[in-house]
């Protein structure tokens, strides 16, 4: 009997991808999000290299990176990235959801971090609102709206699926079944 391994790891894995990042188009609209960026996993020292590979030519080198440690078990001191090192820091203040990227060059950028767990129509709507140039919204209330919007798509999801598992039946504003049809039948009053 023969047993293959596989050794591909979240690291190998991101290595190889692409960042999964979305940027405010250039105007003089000034928002308070850069973007987005949509991690495969919560592993930064497998994770960074890819999003500064992608940010060097809209944005130049970033040398520093600052995290809210809440949602990365291990936040690095340094990470290499093709050959330099990119410090990282990270602020209990900051936004937990925020990721702040610095250049010595060129500036100061603020991305969104999309969980990774995040279903792909979520993370599409939250890239697409944190790039919408002028936006005034912050990390905190991006991620909000999209878990009042999730839930109320879960929501509807569901009554939908009751609808259609019971046939169309009528409920009671507690959910519960009235035994009688949706639709009007002969002799139950409905003409």
């Amino acid at each position: 009997m023969t047993t293959t391994l596989d050794r591909t790891g979240p690291r190998d894995l991101a290595a190889t991808l692409p960042a999964r990042v979305s940027l405010t188009p250039k105007t003089t609209l000034a928002g308070r999000l850069d973007g987005a960026w949509w991690p495969r996993s919560r592993d930064l020292e497998a994770e960074l290299p890819a999003l500064a590979a992608a940010l060097v030519e809209p944005w130049g080198r970033i040398t520093r990176v600052t995290v809210n440690p809440t949602r990365w078990p291990v936040v690095p001191h340094k990470v290499a990235v093709d050959g330099r090192t990119l410090h990282v820091g990270w602020f209990a203040e900051q936004h937990p959801d925020q990721l702040i990227l610095l250049s010595f060059t060129v500036g100061r950028w603020d991305l969104l971090v999309i969980p990774p767990e995040t279903a792909p129509a979520a993370a599409a709507r939250l890239m697409a609102a944190a790039s919408i140039p002028g936006n005034a919204l912050t990390a905190g209330a991006l991620m909000a709206n999209e878990a009042v919007i999730g839930r109320g798509i879960r929501d509807a999801v569901r009554r939908e699926a009751t609808w259609e598992g019971e046939g169309g039946a009528c409920m009671t504003p507690f959910g519960d079944v009235m035994g009688r049809s949706a639709l009007p039948q002969p002799g139950n009053g409905w003409r």
